[in-house]
């Protein structure tokens, strides 16, 4: 219990470091890139790590199904799996900050779940 409470009264003291360190890992969550296709390649999206759509491509050869239903669909699928892996990426990188800081293994920042 009282190793719990030496370990929070470090964080406060380090505050300063903590909101230094955090700046820089936003930014390095921006520069994260992850992945995710589907169709066999045909729809790939590229997201970063603070989950945002940086790109969206679809090949000529599935436009010219003309089915919009699978279009959508494969869509959704690379979103989603690119959407995945940046959140792994990221949660990476905040246990490396946390750990930085002496909190236990597995504990991330909040909304940064495995």
């Amino acid at each position: 219990m009282f190793k719990g409470l030496g370990q929070l009264a470090s964080l406060f003291q380090n505050l300063p470091r903590i909101q230094a360190e955090f700046e820089g890992l936003q930014q390095r969550l921006g520069q994260l890139v992850a992945e995710g296709d589907a169709g066999g390649g045909m729809v790939k999206v590229r997201v970063n790590g603070k989950l945002e759509v940086l790109a969206c491509s679809i090949s000529d050869e599935l436009l010219r199904m003309n089915d919009k239903e699978m279009l959508e669909d494969l869509i959704c699928s690379a979103s989603n799996q690119a959407l995945d892996r940046a959140r792994q990426q990221a949660v990476q990188e905040t246990g490396k900050l946390a750990q930085g800081f002496g909190l236990p293994q597995g504990m991330s920042l909040p909304g940064m779940t495995q």
